[in-house]
């Protein structure tokens, strides 16, 4: 898998290698990206683990045709980042995607790939719950080349025919998720914040999201890996609950016993990229594996914090 040493790539890594599978972790580890090494630290014996760019043939070469299945899950996250740094996350989400498809396509045509895509590119929802032919339009540079992303993976398909299957998350959280800043998930920093027993800062707050916990995410990944019928097709991956940017903070602090929320209005930077209310319609997804979501938001924020309370130190250095 690609962006192994990430927070879903990990958490994805520790489930293939409880169930026996063969795990190559290729990983670029770049700073400020949710990269870190304690994601897998419980299985490193287990896993190949290779650092280097995805669009270093050279480096992929051997994994790629050894593969059965690639979960394609590397790339920037960060929306604030790409729209100050727009030509890194070119290389991270475009250049480096296009040169790795490439590499695919001559080294292993027939391997199964999921590619991790994001609910970014659908911009501000048109109507809700947002479903997979609500039409693209992202509001940042990040948005941007996710699609650009997502429209190689289809015409790989469609020209060469690799098997690609295009998953569109929906605020995945949990434990191994960035949470010493913003750059992956709010989600995280508010997390992060409450355990330390600071203010969190909700921006406006009626805003509506869902959520995935990972393990719900991951179980999704694994059966569009081994589903056949998913080929060519693109999916959601979301919550079944929609809360409000006020009522997620009043759950942390509540189940956390510490912290506290302050409520301001959308600083102007985030404002012009903010997307509103939105949460996925995951039907299709349902329909074709039989997937739901098992942990309610809750039980995932329970689960997210204790892991937290004991690893706090080593995520936030």
């Amino acid at each position: 898998m690609t962006g192994g040493l990430g927070f879903i790539g990990s958490n994805l890594a520790l489930q293939l290698v409880s169930e026996g599978a063969e795990v190559t972790i290729l990983d670029s580890y770049i700073e400020n990206t949710g990269a870190h090494f304690n994601n897998i630290s419980s299985i490193k014996k287990s896993v190949k683990l290779i650092i280097s760019d995805i669009g270093d043939s050279h480096a992929c070469s051997e994994c790629i045709q050894k593969a059965d299945v690639i979960f394609n899950l590397a790339g920037a996250t960060s929306h604030l980042d790409s729209m100050s740094a727009p030509l890194i996350d070119l290389q991270a989400n475009v250049t480096s995607q296009l040169a790795f498809l490439e590499a695919v396509r001559k080294l292993n045509p027939t391997v199964r790939i999921v590619f991790g895509s994001t609910r970014q590119i659908y911009g501000k929802p048109q109507y809700l719950p947002v479903d997979e032919n609500h039409p693209l339009v992202p509001v940042d540079v990040n948005g941007i080349h996710k699609l650009s992303a997502e429209l190689y993976h289809q015409l790989f398909d469609t020209v060469y025919g690799l098997k690609s299957t295009i998953v569109r998350l929906t605020n995945t959280y949990g434990p191994r998720m960035r949470i010493k800043d913003a750059r992956q998930t709010f989600l995280g920093l508010w997390i992060h914040k409450v355990l330390k027993d600071e203010t969190i800062e909700v921006w406006g707050g009626e805003q509506l999201r869902d959520f995935s916990f990972v393990d719900d995410t991951v179980e999704a990944l694994l059966l569009l890996g081994q589903h056949k019928d998913s080929i060519g097709m693109v999916y959601n991956v979301g919550g079944d609950e929609v809360l409000s940017l006020r009522e997620i903070a009043e759950c942390l602090v509540s189940m956390c016993g510490m912290g506290k929320i302050s409520t301001h209005p959308f600083p102007e930077e985030r404002r012009r990229i903010d997307i509103g209310d939105y949460y996925a319609d995951s039907s299709r997804l349902r329909q074709s594996t039989g997937w739901k979501a098992k942990v309610s938001f809750v039980q995932g924020v329970e689960k997210t914090a204790e892991f937290y309370k004991k690893y706090l130190h080593e995520y936030c250095q």
